[in-house]
């Protein structure tokens, strides 16, 4: 079971507010939940964030793993998450032109007859045409 610390709306129609919560990541967002670690209201000025600090560390030492708003969240609020993920590797540009040259185009023996006899002015014969000759 993976278990992930994420948002799970509540309030009114238009009012939203969220709990913090650790729930099994198949589980739906507003459905069954194992435990409530927070809440978070957005629409107040300014906006309220409550955070347990024991269970949260406690799900972060099991491998919950933090939805990016609860990640960035739990920045704000200054809780360390463990490492941090890798950095994503950057590709060199490379112009599209250079690229298309660099791989070569694998033809069939069937296409280039074909390609012949349309520049010669022919049709290809269909397959069936051929059998009956």
């Amino acid at each position: 079971m993976a278990v992930v610390l994420r948002l799970m709306r509540a309030g009114a129609k238009k009012r939203p507010f969220y709990r913090i919560v650790a729930a099994d990541s198949r589980r739906q967002r507003d459905g069954r939940f194992l435990e409530i670690v927070g809440h978070y209201d957005p629409l107040k000025s300014p906006h309220t964030l409550v955070l347990k600090q024991e269970p949260i560390a406690k799900w972060l030492e099991h491998g919950a793993v933090p939805s990016t708003q609860v990640a960035s969240l739990l920045r704000k609020a200054g809780i360390k998450m463990g490492r941090p993920s890798p950095a994503k590797k950057v590709a060199a540009a490379k112009p599209k032109a250079a690229k298309k040259r660099a791989v070569k185009k694998v033809v069939s023996p069937r296409k280039v007859k074909a390609r012949a006899a349309r520049k010669a002015g022919k049709k290809a014969a269909p397959k069936a045409a051929k059998a009956k000759q």
